[in-house]
Formats: C-alpha cells, sequence, structure tokens
C-alpha cells in the first residue's frame, strides 16, 4: 500500500528522533552540570529531598562557624583571667609576707601594700579592657542578670541557664537541715572538781582543722575552760560556750562550720577522777542542735578512745531537681540550669520553700551561643562569665578584694592580714573555677559539637549528593546510547521521507 498524503512512517521516525534528542539533551545538560536533578522535573520527590537537605547542610556548615567562633571568645576570656590568676598568686604571696610583723619594718609594708594596689588597679583594668570586636567579656557584661533575691539566700553564681520567655524563676525547697558537728560535756558545777587539788583533766579536741590538747586543773571555771578551748578555734574549727543543763554545767563544743565534713572529737586522756554521776559525754538532739540529747554516750574515764559527732549537709532540691549540697551551700548543673546557692543558716535549717514567692528569677544575661543547626533551646549553649573586677572578687562571707587596698580593713600595714589571706583565697578559687567552667566548655561543649557537626555534614552532604549528582558512569553510557539512537533516528526519517517517492514509478 503506497500513500502520499500521510506519511506515517515518517511521523513515527520524528517522534522517536525527538524522543532520543531529549535524552541526548538531558545526557549532556547532567554531564556538563555534575547533576541528575537540575530541575523540578527531573525528580520531583527528589528535588524536595534534596533541597531540605541543602538547608539543613547550610545550617550545620553555620554552626560549625559559630562554634569555632564561640571557641576565640572564650580564648580571648582566658587570657584575661590567666593573667589575672598570675597576679592573685603575686597577691597571695605580698600577703603572707606582710603577716610577718617581727620581720619586715613599716616601709617594707609600706612597698608590699603599695604593690597590693597596683595589682587590684591592673586587675579593674584587665576586666574593663578585655573584648572581643568592642564586647567587654570579664566585666560583667556577660553575666547573668538576677532579681528577687529571698533573704535566704547569702551568695549565689549563676554558671549557665537556657530559657524560653522572660524570666527562669529558681525555686528552692529545704528537705534536709544542714547540721554542724556538736558534742556537749556535763562537768557538774562552775568550775571543774577533781578528785584532789593536784588533779588534772585532759582532753583532746579534734575538728576538721586540726587537734589540740589541753589540761585543765581543779577549780578552773567552765568560762575558763570554754576561753581555753576558743584560743584554738581557727586551729580547730571547733569553738565552745557554757550551757547549763538542768542542775549541771558544762561545755557545748561546735564546728564552726556546716556539713558532713565536720567533725568534732572528744578525746579524754586524764580524767583527773572527776565524778561518774550524770557527768560525761552527751549528743545534742538530731531535731534541734541547741537541746541536749539526755541519754550519754560515754563517761570522761570511758572516753579515752575518743567520741565523735558528725554534721550534715544541708538537702534540697532547685527546680525540682536533687540538689548536690554541701553544709549550707546547694547547686545543681543540667544542661538548662547551672546554679549555685549558699544559704543563710536559719534557713539552711527549716525545712520547706525558700523565700516567699522564688530564691531568685534569672532575667537574662549570659553568652548565648548558637551551637546547632536547629535554631531552638536545644541548640543554644549559655554560660556566664562573672565580672572579675576587685570588688567581685571574693566571697559574702568572707569578704571582697579591694578591702585590701590602702587605707581599708584588709590592707597589709595595719589591716587584718589573717582576712586578707582568706579573701585573696576565695577569689583564686573563684577565678580558677570560672576558668575550669571555660575551659570545660570550650574541651567538652565546643570541641565535641565541631566534631559531631563535622560528622553531621559529612553524612547529610553523601545523602544529598546520593539524591542529586550525576553519576557520571551511568550519564556516559546513556549519552553514548542517545548519540547511536540519535543517529539511527536520523537515517530512519531520511528513509520514511524518501519512501512515498515509489509511488512515482505507478504513474508510469
Amino acid at each position: 500500500m503506497s500513500r502520499i498524503n500521510t506519511n506515517v512512517q515518517s511521523m513515527i521516525a520524528q517522534r522517536v528522533l525527538g524522543q532520543n534528542g531529549l535524552q541526548l539533551g538531558r545526557s549532556l545538560e547532567r554531564l556538563s552540570t555534575g547533576l541528575r536533578v537540575n530541575r523540578g522535573k527531573d525528580d520531583p520527590a527528589g528535588l524536595i529531598a534534596s533541597e531540605n537537605l541543602r538547608s539543613e547542610l547550610k545550617s550545620l556548615n553555620a554552626a560549625i562557624g559559630n562554634s569555632e567562633r564561640a571557641d576565640q571568645v572564650v580564648n580571648i576570656a582566658e587570657g584575661g583571667l590567666q593573667e589575672v590568676s598570675t597576679l592573685l598568686t603575686e597577691l597571695q604571696g605580698l600577703v603572707t609576707a606582710s603577716a610577718s610583723d617581727a620581720g619586715l619594718s613599716e616601709s617594707e609594708k609600706a612597698a608590699n601594700q603599695l604593690q597590693i594596689d597596683s595589682i587590684l588597679q591592673t586587675i579593674d583594668r584587665i576586666a574593663s579592657a578585655t573584648s572581643f570586636q568592642g564586647t567587654k567579656l570579664l566585666n560583667g557584661n556577660f553575666d547573668y542578670r538576677v532579681s528577687g533575691v529571698a533573704a535566704g539566700v547569702t551568695d549565689y553564681r549563676i554558671n549557665g541557664a537556657k530559657f524560653t520567655g522572660t524570666t527562669l524563676d529558681v525555686d528552692v525547697l529545704v528537705t534536709q537541715s544542714a547540721q554542724q558537728a556538736g558534742l556537749y560535756m556535763s562537768m557538774g558545777g562552775t568550775a571543774i572538781d577533781l578528785a584532789a587539788a593536784t588533779s588534772t583533766f585532759t582532753i583532746e579536741v579534734s575538728g576538721a582543722l586540726g587537734t589540740r590538747e589541753l589540761t585543765f586543773t581543779s577549780g578552773t571555771t567552765m568560762t575558763s575552760i570554754a576561753a581555753a578551748i576558743n584560743s584554738f578555734k581557727s586551729v580547730t574549727g571547733v569553738e565552745a560556750s557554757v550551757v547549763a543543763s538542768g542542775s549541771s554545767n558544762g561545755i557545748k563544743l561546735a564546728t564552726t562550720e556546716y556539713g558532713s565534713s565536720e567533725f568534732v572529737t572528744v578525746k579524754v586522756t586524764k580524767d583527773g577522777g572527776i565524778s561518774t554521776t550524770n557527768l560525761g559525754i552527751y549528743n545534742m538532739q538530731a531535731g534541734d542542735f541547741d537541746l541536749i540529747n539526755t541519754t550519754r554516750v560515754s563517761t570522761f574515764a570511758g572516753a579515752s578512745n575518743g567520741v565523735t559527732d558528725k554534721g550534715q549537709n544541708v538537702g534540697a532540691t532547685i527546680n525540682g531537681m536533687t540538689a548536690v549540697s554541701s553544709g549550707n551551700k546547694i547547686k545543681v548543673s543540667t544542661d538548662t540550669l547551672d546554679v549555685e546557692l549558699t544559704l543563710a543558716t536559719s534557713e539552711s535549717q527549716a525545712l520547706g520553700a525558700v523565700g516567699s514567692s522564688h530564691a531568685l528569677s534569672i532575667s537574662g544575661g549570659g553568652a548565648n551561643f548558637q551551637l546547632g543547626g536547629q535554631v531552638d533551646l536545644g541548640g543554644k549553649v549559655s554560660i556566664g562569665i562573672g565580672d572579675i573586677n576587685s570588688r567581685k572578687l571574693g566571697s559574702f562571707a568572707e569578704g571582697y578584694l579591694n578591702s585590701l587596698a590602702s587605707g581599708r580593713g584588709n590592707n597589709v600595714v595595719d589591716g587584718d592580714t589573717s582576712q586578707a589571706q582568706k579573701i585573696v583565697n576565695a577569689a583564686v578559687e573563684q577565678v580558677s573555677s570560672l576558668r575550669g567552667r571555660l575551659g570545660a566548655f570550650q574541651k567538652n561543649t565546643i570541641g565535641a559539637t565541631i566534631r559531631s557537626l563535622g560528622v553531621a555534614v559529612e553524612n547529610t552532604s553523601a545523602a544529598e549528593s546520593a539524591i542529586r549528582d550525576a553519576d557520571f558512569a551511568a550519564e556516559t553510557a546513556g549519552l553514548t546510547r542517545a548519540q547511536i539512537l540519535v543517529a539511527a533516528s536520523t537515517n530512519v526519517l531520511s528513509l520514511a521521507n524518501s519512501s512515498p517517492q515509489s509511488a512515482l514509478q505507478l504513474l508510469g
């Protein structure tokens, strides 16, 4: 059958040639761009997945940049703190040297005081000068803003806090009272009465700081015995007071601090023949340290190996989390809240909530870094960098570093050098603690984050590549096939177009 108006074979050849041409063009495009998916029609589902992965990849790379920037910020802060640590070490030496009254002249003490003043001024200058791109790092700019501090909180330190909203309330519930270690020595009348005028009563009083042995003769008053024990209070960590219990008088021994690390031990090495009638060593009542437990623990003769009582740490929860405690200090450290609180004595011994509403409220501040690819609470980290100015270094209980300046109460010329050393020790602890936290933040938070983000970038890139990138081996094979098919289709089209020519032969 020969028709010339409709050349079906030519139409088929044209359609196939067009398809082969599209395939050739697709192969050329993929090979030239290196991508299997160049537009939505190439793979609609693959394009959606690829764009999502590209978005995640961009966020991950930005988070790595943020982490590296955070490390640089902390490095600068650490550099300032390192210099402050060196200055505090020098200050410690000056205070100790100046405490030697007999070995130093007034002019030497004055010279030491000049050095101390210079150190304090340098610390203040470092606090105000250490910065990153103009942002001060050690002047309290990155400390947390706190309000509504309850009267029962004598000191606090906010190391880290993450929250949504305007404020984060810190609620403290005391579940176990803080206790001193204590014993009561019931000794009869207002003066000690031994078997003979020449008899002696020898006791060894031990505490967390040390031990002292004291000897008393018959007739020594309770007041004198308490005064003798108190003269070594700074050595033993134990203080004494005269307490009457019924018809008997005695000595109450108590540690100067609170907590399970505190203890009182009384060892009687010579009882001097003192009466055993209701006299001896008693504990204080567990529920009330001001009352004596009427059950005698030991007679004085039976205390040759010592009688010991231990203190007790405060027990508390902070925002529902069990706090780690030491004495009347409590703290929690979680991803969202890292806080340390010191409770007043009365507050640490009263079971229940601290403060009428909250212990304190955090309203912002801190150094906040976006270290995760997802911008939410989980992707952020926050760390507090406190003010290291001399008026802030130290503690509420001991005092602050600026009190060592000329004319202040703890200067080394005519001030209290013993208290000055306690303040320097507290400042050293404060700065070293801050350096430790920053170091842990760099090593464990930033370092681990960068490593984990790097792995995430690799895996995300691999997933995106598997979807979007062209397989050159497959595409080159497809290109060769398309080239051959296009050439064949072209030849077939030529033949199909020439086939109607045979109809002319029928016309003769």
